[in-house]
């Protein structure tokens, strides 16, 4: 079975055209191959490979880790804070510890879900005081340190009003890049 496979792999038969095509003269050459088209996923790529996706992307690799009140490590745990602080440090962008600092950092964003991008730093709290913050990772959901679950989770940025879910305050940008195309605020 495996060597009719081969054969027919070999001929062509499954590929469409002969691997290999005897000249004339019985040497060997091989077939012109039409020169590979753009490849399709290129815009994609780069989108990979942008600044907010990097964040989500480090967001998404800390799932699951336990939360600990004043952690930034994934060996020790996250708070809020520390989560955001750790992620950004990762990518060279400047960041407060605190989530009331943090919550200043980089550009402020219309409360607007379309207006935000993956990366955004999203933030909570009742009253003037922010006492909670996220990242942003498309499609309505965020991924924070939660005191509730005792770890790092992904959930809804827009839920129904409960006991001990803070409302959603505002977002921050510190995915920019500055005329040099460095990260900064």
């Amino acid at each position: 079975m495996r060597r009719a496979l081969f054969r027919l792999l070999a001929g062509g038969a499954l590929l469409g055209a002969p691997l290999a095509a005897r000249a004339q003269d019985g040497v060997r050459v091989q077939p012109p191959y039409a020169p590979l088209p753009q490849q399709p996923f290129a815009a994609l790529s780069e989108s990979a490979l942008s600044l907010g996706d990097s964040i989500v992307a480090l967001a998404r690799a800390q799932i699951g880790r336990r939360y600990v009140r004043g952690g930034e490590s994934p060996g020790h745990g996250f708070d809020c804070s520390g989560l955001v602080k750790y992620i950004a440090s990762a990518l060279h962008i400047p960041v407060p510890r605190t989530a009331r600092l943090q919550a200043h950092a980089g550009e402020a964003i219309p409360k607007d879900t379309a207006d935000l991008r993956p990366g955004d730093l999203v933030t909570f709290g009742r009253g003037p005081r922010v006492s909670h913050i996220g990242i942003y990772v498309g499609d309505g959901r965020f991924i924070h340190a939660s005191i509730t679950a005792g770890r790092v989770i992904e959930t809804w940025l827009l839920r129904p009003w409960a006991a001990g879910i803070k409302p959603w305050r505002g977002a921050r940008r510190i995915a920019m890049t500055d005329s040099t195309g460095a990260a900064g605020q």
